[in-house]
This record gives structure tokens, sequence and C-alpha cells, in this order.
């Protein structure tokens, strides 16, 4: 089935919207390749945004899928998460050739604002497929380099849940992680499911492919290819009320399970292709 592309505005933002023919819709916007919403068919919308983001330009937009390039949190000298969030990408399509068949395509590709901070020639692509009730997201990076370089990267997913004090996230119980929250602490694998009951800030390396979030009667399966390692976060109650773009009482709303590769950098060769995937199916 094929998929149509609407193009709109939001926030004075260039955006499209991705539909499926039996209903099921995402949206993502032009500033930071960012997707806005997923709704599957029949459904919920399962992505959280949040009432009080920032849409100015130069500005990261809190909640959907920030893209975490080329660098992941505080992790190196650049300004936090890398810059492909704060850029102004090109909407490519909706192309058929990509890694998980019919997807919109958007890219971006290095300038001398970008080389400023990373002196590397590079080009990236997000690709955003849809079926009637999953969602595929591809960050695909390519070295235009005449030398190797090193990134992090990540899908900064906000899920959107029912009740927070509900929510179970399975399948890290045997993985051991590192405490972000706690100064970046190494903690042993918790043989539990994870629940959110204050504020966590964690890093698991090595991660099993399939996760599964369970919130009360509903389960969303979290799939992830090419990304090796998985951030989960939620800022808790304190933190979050201390945000800006937040808000007392919004963390109740959502929790972060992000695809990432952050632990040990990728090393691309000039003229090679890196690809990391994430899949949301209910």
């Amino acid at each position: 089935m094929s998929l149509t592309i609407e193009p709109f505005e939001q926030h004075g933002r260039p955006c499209v919207r991705l539909r499926h023919p039996r209903g099921a819709t995402a949206a993502a916007s032009l500033h930071g390749a960012h997707v806005l919403s997923w709704k599957p068919a029949p459904g919920r919308g399962r992505l959280y945004l949040s009432p009080n983001a920032s849409h100015l330009p130069g500005s990261a937009v809190r909640g959907g899928i920030p893209v975490i390039f080329p660098q992941f949190s505080g992790r190196g000298p650049l300004v936090k998460h890398g810059f492909a969030r704060l850029l102004e990408w090109r909407f490519a399509g909706l192309q058929d050739a990509t890694p998980f068949g019919q997807a919109a395509v958007f890219e971006v590709d290095d300038s001398e604002h970008t080389r400023s901070q990373w002196p590397f020639r590079f080009g990236a692509r997000l690709h955003v497929g849809l079926s009637e009730d999953a969602l595929q997201v591809g960050l695909e990076v390519l070295n235009r380099d005449e030398s190797a370089f090193a990134f992090t990267a990540a899908l900064h997913t906000y899920l959107r849940v029912a009740r927070l004090s509900a929510v179970e996230l399975d399948g890290l119980e045997s993985t051991p992680y590192e405490d972000s929250a706690r100064k970046s602490t190494p903690m042993p694998a918790a043989n539990a499911p994870i629940r959110f009951d204050g504020e966590l800030d964690r890093v698991y390396a090595n991660t099993p492919s399939a996760l599964r979030l369970r919130d009360g009667e509903s389960t969303l399966h979290i799939e992830a290819e090419g990304f090796r390692d998985t951030v989960v976060w939620n800022p808790g109650a304190t933190l979050s009320a201390s945000m800006g773009d937040l808000g007392a009482g919004e963390h109740l709303r959502f929790v972060c399970v992000e695809a990432g590769t952050v632990v040990e950098p990728v090393t691309l060769a000039p003229g090679d292709r890196w690809l990391g995937v994430q899949r949301l199916r209910e």
C-alpha cells in the first residue's frame, strides 16, 4: 500500500505528514528532521510532545524523536547532543529504495557552520517509514571526508504513557548500566523490569535488540538495529519542574527509550555508510 505525504506548517516551521491508507499517521518537522507525532490505526498518539516545547530557530524541540548526532549528551566538546537536531534539513520526498521500503526521507549535509564545530564532511539521512501499526525511523550517516571520523548518535524517543506509576520496561533485566543520575556510577544488572518512581537516567551498553514497554493493558514493542546501546530517561518531578520547556507534572506523561550508540563511538572510513534503525510497534 502506498503512503501519501501532506505538507503543512506548525509554529511557522515547514513540516510533512505521512499517511498510511489504513489510517496511521506520522508527522515530522524539517527543523532537525524531528518526528513530532505518530498515531497507529486505530490507536492513540504514541509520542509525547511537550506543550511548553520551544520551536524557535536554533533551539531543540522537547519531545517527539530528536536526532542526536554527532555527539550524545555532553560526552565530547560539542553542544549537548550535537548539532543535527538544531539544523534545517531538506525533505527529499517519498522514496521506495530505503532500508525498509517506502519512507519519507530527510537530508542534511555539512556546511561551514557544522565544520566550524566538527571539521568533517558528511551527509545524513533520516528515513521515516509507516505501517498500520508500526513506525520505523532510520538514521544514516555517510563519510564524505578524506579522513575517518568517529561519532556517537541516538534517536531520543519520547514515548507517551497513560500512567507512569504503572509503566514497566522489559528486556534490560540482565544488562548492567551506567547511572547518569548518580554521576555515571556503574551499576549491576537489576534482574527486574525498569519502573519509573523518580529521576531515572541510565545508559545500557550492548543491549538486546527487542524491548517491551508495558503501560497498563497497552504494550509497545521497541526494536533496534545498528544501534548498540539503550538510554532510558525520565526527569522525575523536581527536574521536570525546573525545565522551562517541560514543566511541573509533565514527567508523568512520558518515558524516553532511546536507541543509541553512545558508549563506544562509531568510526567511519571515507566513503563508508552507517545505519541505525529503531522500530516501534503495537
